[in-house]
């Protein structure tokens, strides 16, 4: 009995031990490179854009395998706006980026119609997004522009996506980022018991005390790693921010609320989650709503690291974000994963990209270890659910 819940906890965690061996394995080819402050910041930046479509294709996979292929040229084409609005046009950032907003619901709203109530599958509704926004975006790039690029955006507009909490030099320990991190930590620590508390007091199977002390040490230890890293840098970059508020409120929705429900329940089996009296329609709506929405999010966040718009932004970002849902857990064909699980499969895939750049490892070989990755989490998510049959 013993051996085989050892068993099931190394196969519900497969991927976060992966995850630690993947980092070791560079840890050791990088000589400590990877584990140097800069390193930390830059994993954050770089893959900010992962997390958040990752949440947004979260849930639209949750709903049957269902995916956006239009998210990547839609940054192109916000990005391509954004620079109109703020380089061209001179706009103020708040203007601006509520602009943009704005067209990320219409979109939303467009899109989510089309597939909830006009049935036109998503695949095919989003490959249209895919084929045209990113013409659309390159046209308007050339047209205000001889380079096919916009820059600078205004430094406001910087700060709040690409900037620092309380900044201080690098190598200046960020005590602000410190006690951010112990906050979090005893959060965590916190969250974890009185889950534990609250699943006792209601009769439901609990994690032992052992388990949950496991548990948070490890989160709370992982937390105070980053941040103290991250205090060598510089302080708290305000992406981690965006990320973390993302993450945490699609957390709550996934697991605590009637309509988070009601995404696994469609995924699950749509048919009887219509009979069962679920809105079917508009959670189809609602999360490809829920996906443009996000993409203008993560637009900001792309451009102010770049500083610029130009016609290659966006480029695979779908991919990328479904490899971090499918990698993290989520299922090809709906009804099972959770943001944890995106958020290390997003994290996965960015020490991978970070590991293999600071090796120097030529582009096309990463795209191969990219997808032998994706390949053998979708292999691992078959037989499991073959063994669970």
């Amino acid at each position: 009995m013993e051996k085989k819940s050892l068993f099931a906890v190394l196969k519900k965690n497969a991927m976060l031990i992966v995850l630690v061996f993947v980092y070791l394995f560079f840890l050791i080819l990088t000589q400590g490179g990877i584990f140097s402050p800069s390193s930390f910041t830059e994993l954050i930046n770089q893959n900010a854009y992962v997390y958040i479509l990752g949440a947004g294709m979260l849930m639209c996979m949750l709903t049957g395998g269902n995916i956006d292929l239009s998210c990547g040229a839609f940054v192109c084409l916000l990005g391509a706006l954004g620079g109109v609005f703020m380089i061209v046009q001179g706009m103020s950032t708040g203007v601006s980026l509520l602009l943009l907003l704005l067209i990320g619901v219409a979109y939303g709203v467009g899109l989510g119609y089309l597939i909830a109530y006009v049935h036109i599958p998503p695949w095919i509704a989003t490959l249209a997004g895919y084929l045209a926004f990113r013409g659309l975006g390159t046209s308007i790039l050339s047209a205000n522009s001889a380079t096919g690029s916009l820059a600078p955006f205004p430094t406001d507009f910087q700060s709040i996506f690409y900037g620092r909490i309380f900044p201080t030099d690098k190598g200046v320990f960020n005590w602000p980022c410190f006690l951010f991190g112990l906050l979090s930590a005893a959060a965590v620590v916190l969250v974890i018991f009185r889950t534990r508390q609250s699943r006792l007091a209601k009769g439901y199977e609990a994690d032992s005390v052992r388990s949950a002390a496991l548990k948070s040490g490890l989160g709370a230890a992982v937390i105070l790693l980053v941040t103290t890293r991250l205090a060598m840098d510089g302080g708290i970059p305000t992406t981690l921010l965006w990320v973390a508020g993302i993450v945490l409120v699609y957390s709550f929705i996934t697991s605590k609320t009637v309509i988070g429900r009601h995404f696994y329940v469609v995924g699950g089996n749509m048919e009887a989650a219509r009979l069962s009296g679920v809105n079917t329609r508009r959670i189809m709506f609602l999360a490809y709503l829920n996906m443009a929405v996000l993409t203008a999010i993560a637009t900001m966040t792309v451009v102010a690291r770049s500083q610029s718009a130009y016609a290659d932004v966006g480029k695979n970002f779908e991919m990328d974000a479904i490899s971090a849902c499918v990698v993290g857990g989520v299922s090809a064909s709906g009804g099972a994963g959770t943001v944890l699980g995106m958020v290390i499969g997003a994290t996965l895939i960015g020490v991978i990209n970070l590991g293999m750049s600071l090796i120097s490892l030529d582009a096309n070989y990463q795209r191969v270890i990219k997808g032998m990755v994706l390949l053998a989490a979708v292999v691992f998510d078959i037989l499991s659910q073959k063994k669970q049959k």
